[in-house]
């Protein structure tokens, strides 16, 4: 597999990369960013986060609103920034709504017929887009870690725990934490998986930390107390409640941060603490 570059800019030093490549998973043209740290100008291997973004989201919306090039810059970290859903696939009722289909893929292995073929996003972000950073950029495959916000929080926490020797860590800001049991969770789910709802549970965070028993986690949860998201899709409160019910609280730290809501705003603000989460455990 190979990529092309699309654009390059200078960045606290170091590279932000655009590429593109043709998904095998998703069978489309897919772009994906990547900030190199200066550390990395040699060939030299750094470590890496992983960022998902949130609903209607690009590969760009973080990288240009979140501030964290500079925080990754302090410490040496690539960042790499996938897109949310494969693109120009034309599937009817792709585009229908902001909740579903383009720009909302929920990082799950559609089975339902009509979306099976390109919306595989676990799968991408898993195997595929891994493959091809750690074969052709000099990002550690053995240090790498993952976040995201919204959707994408919800994204990072379901690979993390489903894949723990692979990831180092994890953190989110606002995740759809009980998408079985909220509107946009219940809407892709529906969608992408069919009407048996015990196959949902394997991409829920809630149902995934009641049977991934054994796997000692470490977990950083930021969401706003003025998100108005909060009660309704994000059911942050009932993951704190799950986490204190299984005895986990040690390996969860979440935090509400009171008059925060679900934007960039919000995230440029505690990205720094979130980059440090991640840097003990990438160069621990």
């Amino acid at each position: 597999m190979a990529f092309t570059e699309i654009s390059r800019n200078k960045a606290f030093g170091g590279q932000l990369v655009k590429y593109k490549h043709s998904s095998e998973e998703l069978q489309c043209d897919m772009n994906f960013n990547v900030f190199l740290p200066k550390e990395a100008a040699n060939g030299q291997q750094v470590p890496g986060i992983y960022f998902l973004s949130g609903l209607t989201c690009t590969e760009d919306n973080f990288i240009q609103k979140s501030g964290a090039l500079a925080e990754a810059a302090k410490h040496g970290i690539a960042l790499i920034a996938p897109d949310t859903s494969p693109r120009g696939v034309s599937i009817e009722g792709d585009s229908d709504s902001w909740d579903f289909g383009t720009g909302a893929g929920f990082y799950v292995d559609a089975t339902e017929p009509k979306w099976s073929k390109n919306y595989r996003m676990y799968s991408y972000i898993v195997k595929e887009l891994p493959s091809l950073i750690h074969n052709q950029l000099p990002v550690d495959e053995s240090r790498i870690s993952i976040m995201g916000h919204s959707m994408g929080g919800h994204g990072a926490l379901t690979i993390y725990i489903k894949n723990p020797t692979k990831f180092k860590t994890v953190s989110a800001f606002s995740p759809i934490s009980n998408p079985i049991n909220c509107p946009w969770g219940q809407k892709a789910f529906s969608n992408y998986l069919g009407s048996d709802e015990s196959t949902w549970k394997q991409y829920d965070t809630l149902e995934l930390i009641k049977t991934h028993l054994n796997e000692k986690i470490d977990v950083l949860v930021d969401v706003g107390t003025a998100d108005g998201f909060l009660e309704s899709q994000l059911k942050v409160s009932t993951l704190q409640e799950t986490v204190k019910a299984l005895g986990r609280e040690s390996e969860f730290n979440i935090r509400f941060q009171e008059g925060y809501d679900h934007s960039y705003f919000f995230i440029s603000t505690f990205i720094a603490d979130h980059i440090n989460h991640h840097v003990k455990a990438l160069k621990a």
